[in-house]
């Protein structure tokens, strides 16, 4: 797939040091690998703002849309338009899973599931499973 931002991994592993970014970012976002459950800095982080693609700072989902899903990761019920994330069939360890990506940059951010809450505010159904790692959260004003 061609995203609209397209670096190597050399350029991506120095932007991401550039931002700060935690030392998972770069396996996590350019190889799809996971983060521990319990340990990104998001998964009780509850401040009212946004969250973004920690590569290429497009914007992914909004704070209202986030919830306790008890997984061990922060849990989004849906992103903030259809032009923000894309989704892959993931056949790896076993498993059938839909992985989600940044669309505007590639960025392996987690998986979706079937499994989340269905009330007045989180309608949908889904469960936006993320890594902290392949997130940065902007404050609201």
């Amino acid at each position: 797939m061609s995203y609209p931002i397209q670096k190597t991994n050399a350029e991506w592993q120095a932007e991401l040091e550039a931002k700060g970014a935690e030392s998972v970012a770069f396996q996590v976002t350019r190889h799809a690998a996971t983060e521990r459950p319990y340990t990104g800095k998001y998964e009780q982080h509850w401040e009212s703002g946004s969250y973004a693609c920690m590569c290429c700072g497009h914007k992914l989902f909004d704070s209202e849309t986030k919830f306790d899903a008890g997984c061990g990761w922060p849990s989004f019920s849906k992103a903030v338009d259809d032009n923000a994330i894309e989704e892959k069939r993931d056949l790896a360890h076993g498993m059938v899973r839909v992985e989600t990506l940044c669309a505007n940059c590639g960025a392996h951010l987690g998986h979706v599931f079937d499994d989340g809450p269905r009330n007045a505010q989180h309608t949908t159904g889904l469960r936006y499973c993320m890594n902290s790692a392949s997130l940065a959260f902007k404050e609201k004003n």
